[in-house]
């Protein structure tokens, strides 16, 4: 991989989230739970291969099911006991996340090379683009990804939890109702999965320099 010089990205990119009306709780425990998650990068089994498109989309369909079945299960307690899983739910389905592009990162012969950026790029891209936008920076058939510091990193992922509260909250409605909750949250990680599958495909299956 070609590296040029040190780029730290600092926290005053970050400004397209608000944290109005949402539940300090809530959204600290899911920052707190994303920046755990993007910190350890996972290791993984997968080898590269000849055809890493075909084993990739493989392994974002069998992570994308886990993830509805998953996120399903835990949704189906009745009203208020459906809340109590909710952190639960988000974190299982990210870490199953977090696996599966190790794993596509792998597939590509990418995973050595494979840290918090790209992590917390591939996972969160499709909730907030604007996060990311000096981080990973797509140029012609390459992907610069920039280093970025902690503090970034820390912010990215309290601005995130900030984010995924606000779609919880405008989608609380369907908790109270068992059935329809756990289907609809289901089909929910399901494409969240897929969307993350999509983003780790497109990252390494170009050419990525480090910008460090």
């Amino acid at each position: 991989m070609a590296k040029t010089a040190r780029s730290n990205t600092d926290t005053t990119d970050i400004t397209d989230v608000s944290a109005t009306e949402v539940p300090n709780g809530l959204r600290h425990k899911l920052g707190d739970a994303i920046l755990g998650l993007v910190l350890r990068v996972p290791g993984s089994s997968e080898r590269e291969v000849a055809q890493p498109e075909k084993r990739a989309r493989a392994l974002g369909r069998t992570a994308a099911r886990k993830a509805g079945m998953m996120a399903g299960s835990l949704a189906l307690p009745p009203g208020f006991l459906g809340w109590l899983t909710i952190v639960p739910e988000l974190v299982g389905v990210w870490k199953l996340q977090a696996q599966m592009v190790s794993d596509i990162a792998a597939v590509y012969g990418k995973h050595a090379t494979l840290g918090r950026e790209q992590m917390i790029y591939c996972l969160f891209k499709h909730v907030s683009a604007q996060l990311f936008r000096d981080v990973v920076v797509r140029v012609g058939d390459r992907f610069i990804v920039k280093t970025a510091s902690l503090g970034f990193i820390q912010s990215a992922a309290r601005l995130l939890g900030v984010k995924v509260t606000q779609r919880i909250i405008g989608k609380s409605a369907t908790r109270f109702v068992p059935l329809l909750g756990a289907i609809g949250v289901s089909a929910y990680a399901y494409f969240d999965t897929q969307q993350v599958a999509k983003t780790a495909i497109e990252l390494f299956a170009k050419e990525i320099v480090l910008d460090i």
